[in-house]
């Protein structure tokens, strides 16, 4: 009800002073812009284009952070090894690996993908790490007992006794793939929801800018609330059976 309220006092005040920019658009300006984009296809183009690179370099790099994570948190010696090289390496900001990654793959889906997939890695990597440290000792030991392997291990008691913290970790990651996605095609990337963004701002066209940022953000609350349904579905079973 509140940002309804906050929408028709912006329309009533923007009619009101008779204020002209051109960086300002009337809620209903907004509105009737984005209707048309939707009605004509450019806006579920777009936004198809920004979800199948956030989700394949989504599930590249989660897929991969997720694997270093389960080594790192299970091999105290690995761990140590690859401090240096994480701590490095996860700092770097991945709009500064653009120049580096359109001289590699060029303009277009692969270099979006493959910096989405870089950024999605470390969270990964290092909650899946962390979520491997805190199984219960015991189990470990039980395993050892049974005389499981390293990979029964991993698959029989370390994943299902950590696979809450790492979903966890999973939804950190699919709100950093659409963020990294956005501002990939925003800086560079003549695709998706960040091109059109910066096209229609390019040629004055505000309300269908401001359009194009409200379904953005209706999109990453609508992946976040889905991803949190998911994870009370099935995860919550196990707090009660726990409580």
């Amino acid at each position: 009800m509140l940002p309804l309220l906050a929408l028709l006092l912006a329309e009533m005040l923007l009619r009101a002073s008779g204020l002209q920019s051109e960086g300002v658009a009337r809620p209903s300006e907004i509105l009737v812009a984005g209707w048309d984009s939707l009605r004509e296809g450019h806006l579920l183009r777009a936004t198809a284009q920004t979800l199948a690179c956030a989700l394949a370099g989504l599930l590249l790099g989660g897929g991969a952070g997720l694997l270093g994570g389960l080594a790192l948190g299970l091999s105290a010696g690995l761990a140590r090894l690859a401090a240096v090289s994480v701590e490095l390496l996860r700092n770097m900001p991945p709009v500064a690996l653009i120049p580096i990654a359109i001289l590699v793959f060029g303009f277009g889906f692969r270099m979006e993908i493959a910096l989405v997939a870089f950024t999605c890695f470390w969270p990964m990597l290092l909650l899946a790490r962390d979520a491997v440290r805190g199984v219960d000792v015991r189990l470990l030991e039980v395993a050892r007992v049974l005389g499981l392997s390293e990979r029964d291990t991993a698959l029989k008691i370390v994943l299902p006794a950590a696979s809450a913290r790492i979903f966890v970790a999973f939804r950190l990651a699919a709100g950093i793939a659409l963020i990294v996605a956005v501002t990939t095609e925003v800086a560079e990337n003549p695709l998706g929801l960040g091109h059109r963004m910066m096209i229609a701002q390019q040629e004055l066209r505000v309300a269908e800018m401001y359009a194009a940022l409200a379904w953005l953000a209706a999109i990453g609350w609508a992946l976040n609330a889905g991803l949190l349904a998911l994870q009370q579905r099935l995860f919550a079973p196990l707090r009660g059976g726990r409580g």
